[in-house]
């Protein structure tokens, strides 16, 4: 069993107390807890620019549960703090002008959503499931940029901890788990892997196109645990979008300042577009009001590490 003492940023309630919550306590005016995290090991695998598989090796990672109503859990892992190259290289196939210039961001901790938001997860704390493709383990779509956010903050309420959408820098950082490639898989993907429409990146073969969305974890995961990071449905970030990354946050902060409040960052690609708009770096934007069958969202959790020690 791992222990984090964990500096969370909370709301004015008290923090409620999870299972895997030991003590509380004030320290400065905010809580700090230590929670025991579970462990998961997963399989991450890598495949070669035709697609082929050429490397599976086992990976660890910690998380917590935050227990919804009707018995519906949130799985949110752990993702240690560090530093990468955001953006694409000018030689990366597909690439966008507004996936420039790369920069590095440093990032503190934070607990990101194993999956995205399901729809089960969203009527527990929504009341209601927008989705077109309906499956209580499919990631809930149809969802604009103001009812993600409306999402954290209930769950925010509920919980005493403070939910947020993802900032487009903890997005790739999360994406990428540590890897510099196209996508988290190596140079390429396939349909067996991702969930997209089925057209090729560089020399993978064409694959199926499935025209729906499919069960969030049906997968394999990213080297820090989480899965559909590729495809299945864009996902929303709290950022505004901004046409390039000059005068970006280079602390992992959401890019709020400057640019139209009204139209939003999603990352990730989805079952509808080409396995390209699904890289790692691909940065696409909409209307915050929009919404439709390709539109979901996961959500982080932020607090800083004090300290880690186990049982």
């Amino acid at each position: 069993m791992v222990y984090l003492k964990i500096e969370w940023y909370c709301t004015s309630k008290s923090l409620k107390n999870d299972e895997f919550s030991k003590n509380t306590l004030l320290s400065n005016g905010r809580k700090v807890v230590v929670m025991s995290l579970k462990k998961i090991s997963f399989e991450v695998i890598k495949v070669n620019l035709q697609g082929q598989e050429i490397n599976r090796r086992r990976h660890e990672a910690e998380f917590f549960i935050e227990n919804l109503s009707g018995g519906v859990a949130l799985e949110m892992i752990y993702i240690p703090g560090g530093s990468f190259l955001m953006g694409s290289p000018e030689y990366e196939v597909q690439r966008y002008c507004f996936e420039s210039p790369q920069h590095q961001v440093a990032l503190q901790p934070f607990f990101m959503s194993k999956y995205p938001i399901t729809q089960n997860q969203y009527q527990a704390i929504m009341g209601n499931n927008p989705s077109h493709f309906k499956g209580r383990s499919c990631p809930v779509e149809q969802v604009s940029w103001y009812d993600a956010t409306k999402f954290c903050q209930k769950l925010s309420e509920k919980t005493g901890k403070i939910y947020t959408l993802p900032s487009e820098s903890q997005f790739e950082y999360a994406c990428r788990a540590g890897t510099t490639s196209p996508f988290y898989f190596g140079e390429t993907i396939t349909s067996e892997l991702v969930n997209y429409n089925g057209y090729p990146y560089g020399n993978a073969p064409k694959g199926r196109y499935r025209k729906e969305t499919t069960n969030v974890g049906t997968f394999p995961p990213n080297a820090f645990g989480l899965y559909d990071m590729h495809g299945n449905v864009w996902e929303w970030c709290q950022d505004v979008w901004h046409n390039s990354y000059n005068e970006a946050p280079t602390d992992g902060s959401p890019w709020e300042t400057e640019g139209d409040d009204n139209t939003r960052v999603l990352r990730g690609g989805c079952w509808f577009i080409s396995s390209g708009d699904c890289r790692s770096a691909w940065r696409y934007y909409d209307y915050a009001k929009e919404i439709g069958s390709t539109w979901g969202f996961r959500i982080v959790c932020s607090g800083s590490v004090i300290s880690a020690f186990g049982s």
